[in-house]
């Protein structure tokens, strides 16, 4: 789960909070191998970077954290999708529509900054063809976004010992990048 980080740019963790903001890597050659031609900045510098204000969370994506980051860097993947039962097992609230996140890479180090547009609640198999569009991922169709989503929900909803099926509640979520380093450039 992602830190929230306060007006100072403390990081407030919330319960269950797993991940931590702490690894870095000062690899160049790294950086710009992924298409990131600056050096790591941790979501902290990236905030003040970005003369924003106000609260925000920092997390990665669970699958293909790099690819996924550079996706919603370039603007091609502005939605994304979770499980419903992980937030209710967790005791989490769902994204809130106007927050901002800034997106991580596997190394924890900071790609992007996002605000949240869209927030909903639906079953799988009522996921739209463009929402899987917005996801940017593999060729953008439906048929490709449910195979990739139904694995990957199946794995993350096994670790609360739940199943998955095609009845299982997504959050879907849609956002619009708001800064980048290389919007400074």
């Amino acid at each position: 789960m992602p830190c929230i980080y306060d007006l100072l740019g403390v990081c407030t963790t919330r319960a269950k909070t797993v991940a931590s903001i702490t690894h870095r890597s000062s690899s160049t050659k790294w950086n710009t191998w992924r298409g990131f031609d600056h050096m790591g900045m941790t979501a902290e510098e990236l905030w003040k970077q970005s003369g924003l204000t106000g609260i925000y969370e920092a997390w990665a994506f669970g699958e293909a954290p790099d690819k996924l980051a550079s996706l919603v860097k370039d603007g091609i993947k502005t939605a994304t999708c979770s499980a419903y039962d992980l937030y209710e097992a967790e005791g989490e609230s769902l994204p809130a529509v106007g927050a901002y996140s800034v997106i991580l890479d596997s190394h924890d180090e900071a790609v992007c900054i996002i605000r949240t547009k869209k927030v909903y609640v639906v079953e799988f198999d009522q996921v739209t063809e463009e929402h899987a569009w917005k996801e940017g991922e593999g060729d953008r169709s439906l048929e490709y976004w449910g195979k990739v989503h139904e694995d990957f929900l199946s794995k993350e909803l096994a670790t609360i010992n739940r199943s998955f099926n095609g009845k299982t509640k997504v959050v879907c979520e849609e956002f619009e990048k708001v800064f980048s380093m290389d919007d400074e450039l």
